[in-house]
């Protein structure tokens, strides 16, 4: 493969796409790339409103609700609309990996790599009132960021966020349409010790000191319980305790008291992220030989990868709706994951994707998973699997 773009990759990263058959024609996209935004449902007819504010018409994106397109060079953070919560930017592949887990009315959601949260406010507005978001991340900054966006759009009230290594969260869904009596009585909680009142960023100077003495405590120790960042009123934590908010479960009652659905967007070299490739011209080729091409580093991104998506899965409730998904368009940290975690979990099996069929991806390496490009979609790379869980036999 020859590469035609205006970025002057170095051999290493040619050599890089072409061992893992990615097009370096890819990275001339950026030009004519479009960026997306999402409408928040109820602003249907705004959109002319919109347009105006924007300078800017938007084009529908037909194969993904409330999604719109956008020229590249179109800016809209100053705008009333973006201020205002009435349209955000992510990008129409990652709205595609969240319209895959076919979120219902009343779900409880696991998204394990939160930050920095575009997926996590459209996953909030598919449930609407009902069920809760669990967001977890381990960069407490990038969860703050999270907390700010939930809050800017007014998403939530059934959300709660915890700062905390995702291959090793172990926290279940708070399934508030029970009273606090059975739940106590269905997990062994104690019903006589409340704690948690609604959640104010205005804390007591006392309680803040205490806060930021656990954090630095908590940072000398490897299993320190996650640190709970936001809640909203109707997440299931006000009038628990902390006993009971971290009560952990065995795996049998895992099947029946877990997430309905989970998302696995891991941490990986963004090799498919055009935008974040041209910002090694600046940081220079070295920085990507260090960040991408390492294979050091590489080896400790599929190991996290693959733990990401076991504990993800673990936490998965018998019938629910896995989804995997990475921006690297390397078999590595994509099928290779796949197919391993396949073969170490009998009771995992990948689904196809209901209307992908309208998607304009193309299938990946594995049957039934998909591949987002630049080229082939006009959009952000991504890799997409979909799993479910069956009971244990």
């Amino acid at each position: 493969m020859e590469a035609a773009s205006n970025l002057p990759l170095p051999d290493a990263f040619l050599q890089f796409l072409n061992d893992n058959g990615i097009d370096p024609c890819i990275y001339t996209a950026a030009d004519f790339l479009p960026r997306y935004v999402r409408l928040k449902p109820g602003c249907e007819e705004q959109v002319e409103v919109i347009e105006a504010d924007i300078r800017c018409k938007l084009e529908k994106v037909e194969w993904l609700p409330n999604f719109y397109s956008l020229p590249p060079h179109i800016q809209i953070a100053s705008s009333k609309s973006y201020q205002e919560g009435q349209i955000y930017g992510i990008d129409a592949a990652s709205g595609a990996a969240v319209s895959a887990l076919n979120i219902s009315p009343g779900d409880h959601v696991l998204d394990l790599c939160a930050a920095p949260g575009a997926k996590l406010c459209m996953i909030l507005e598919l449930l609407g009132n009902s069920g809760s978001v669990t967001g977890v991340d381990v960069a407490r900054h990038r969860l703050a960021a999270c907390r700010t966006l939930v809050q800017k759009y007014s998403l939530g009230d059934h959300c709660r966020l915890f700062v905390a290594n995702g291959a090793e969260f172990s926290l279940v869904p708070i399934r508030v349409d029970s009273d606090i009596k059975s739940l106590n009585r269905e997990f062994g909680m104690k019903g006589d010790e409340f704690l948690y009142k609604e959640w104010t960023s205005r804390k007591p100077y006392k309680e803040r000191k205490k806060a930021i003495k656990e954090r630095e405590k908590g940072s000398l120790q490897l299993n320190q319980d996650p640190e709970l960042i936001y809640y909203g009123r109707h997440s299931g934590v006000v009038g628990l305790s902390k006993t009971d908010l971290f009560k952990t479960v065995s795996t049998p009652e895992i099947s029946q008291y877990g997430y309905d659905k989970v998302l696995v967007d891991a941490e990986c070299t963004h090799d498919g992220s055009i935008k974040h490739i041209q910002k090694f011209e600046n940081w220079g080729w070295t920085t990507l030989e260090r960040r991408v091409l390492d294979a050091e580093r590489t080896d400790d991104l599929t190991v996290l990868q693959f733990r990401l998506l076991t504990n993800g899965f673990k936490l998965l409730k018998a019938g629910g709706y896995l989804v995997y998904s990475t921006c690297s368009l390397t078999y590595a940290q994509n099928e290779d994951i796949v197919e391993k975690f396949l073969s170490l979990n009998p009771c995992a099996e990948l689904l196809d994707i209901d209307g992908s069929e309208c998607w304009p991806c193309k299938s990946g390496r594995i049957p039934k998973t998909l591949r987002f490009d630049p080229l082939t979609s006009r959009t952000s790379g991504l890799f997409v699997a979909k799993f479910t869980k069956h009971p244990e036999r």
